[in-house]
């Protein structure tokens, strides 16, 4: 295991240093298997802090090919995370994610595969930045207008 691996597995997990140390520790250097365990361990922190409250946050609009347009609703605990890299790559994520398959509803938008990455859901995705950034991140509402 060396640095180089370490700094990898941050990369694509955003896990801390230490955690990504274990994991790779844990696997025997197997950055598959690591990126597992952090994934696995990111998701439960993820429903630990599926109750915290909410309070910050932004409004992302999208528009695609001024044919139709997106408002999206995106919360989040501090005005920190909120204009953090992650949580405006979520947003903007989601947007394109409304935009492109019409979901009715929140949880339809849930239960959606993620169009970027097919083996994900939206749900997964949110987790994921959830595990990154440390806080709750809930989708208060959207609106989708197409012509």
């Amino acid at each position: 295991m060396s640095k180089d691996d370490v700094k990898k597995l941050r990369e694509l997990t955003g896990a801390g240093v230490m955690d990504a140390k274990r994991a790779l520790e844990e696997t025997g250097g197997d950055l598959g298997k690591a990126e597992e365990i952090i994934k696995s361990k990111g998701l439960a922190k993820a429903a630990a802090k599926s109750e915290r409250e909410i309070k910050a946050g932004l409004i992302k609009t999208y528009t695609h090919n001024n044919r139709v347009g997106v408002l999206l609703k995106l919360g989040c605990e501090t005005d920190f995370v909120a204009r953090s890299e992650p949580f405006q790559e979520l947003a903007h994520n989601l947007a394109m994610q409304i935009a492109a398959m019409e979901p009715d509803g929140v949880q339809t938008l849930l239960d959606q595969t993620f169009i970027k990455d097919e083996d994900i859901t939206i749900d997964d995705l949110i987790k994921q930045v959830i595990a990154k950034t440390g806080e709750n991140i809930r989708i208060e509402a959207f609106y989708r207008l197409a012509l």
